[in-house]
């Protein structure tokens, strides 16, 4: 497939970069800093932009079988930033009639598991206090993603971790595993990969846990 990366740089973004060439794609990485990516291949095109104009972005995603997207707030300084970086990737993706968007939320974002106990919804409440500005960023930017015309999907993992890829992880369409509280980076990405075929997921939010 051809593929186009937002957030190379980032955590997930990288990662989803690295396996999608591993597994013999053809892939865009939009990033600020070019010197920041240190990922190199025959298949990868790496394309500077700082996300501020919709036409600008519109040859990183001309013709792309797929768009994931590692963006969003490095802290509450920066809560507000995954609404406006995602909005001007839909414009793109609009304009060039392009579909296909996989993009990474949180889990406090979606419904909690229907039998979760005391201490992950005690945990999951504290964690939304602290970060409530960051979490009301990203439903905003999932409001926009049910706005637009394309064909998105919304991972929603809990903790981040800076772990191997282990392909071994929980997925639930519209909800959240139960006691789901880590999961690597990688793990995301591999995630994020595997469902740009799978229609279950299109226009849904997507828990993924271990």
């Amino acid at each position: 497939m051809n593929l186009t990366v937002f957030g190379a740089t980032g955590g997930i973004g990288r990662e989803i970069v690295r396996q999608a060439l591993d597994a013999g794609h053809q892939v865009t990485a939009v990033v600020r800093d070019p010197s920041r990516l240190d990922l190199r291949g025959d298949a990868l095109e790496v394309f500077p932009a700082d996300l501020t104009d919709p036409q600008r972005l519109g040859g990183a995603v001309a013709g792309r079988d797929a768009v994931l997207s590692g963006l969003g707030a490095r802290g509450r300084k920066n809560a507000g930033d995954a609404t406006r970086l995602t909005r001007t990737v839909l414009r793109a993706m609009e304009a060039e009639g392009v579909r296909r968007l996989l993009v990474v939320s949180a889990a406090p974002v979606g419904p909690a598991p229907q039998d979760d106990g005391a201490v992950d919804r005690g945990m999951r409440g504290l964690v939304s206090a602290i970060l409530k500005d960051i979490y009301a960023d990203l439903r905003e930017m999932e409001a926009e993603l049910a706005r637009s015309s394309t064909d998105w999907t919304s991972v929603r993992p809990p903790r981040l971790q800076d772990k191997p890829l282990t392909g071994r992880y929980r997925t639930v369409v519209g909800g959240f595993p139960t006691k789901g509280r880590f999961i690597a980076r990688a793990d995301v990405a591999h995630a994020m990969l595997s469902m740009i075929d799978d229609e279950g997921t299109v226009k849904q939010g997507v828990g993924v846990a271990y």
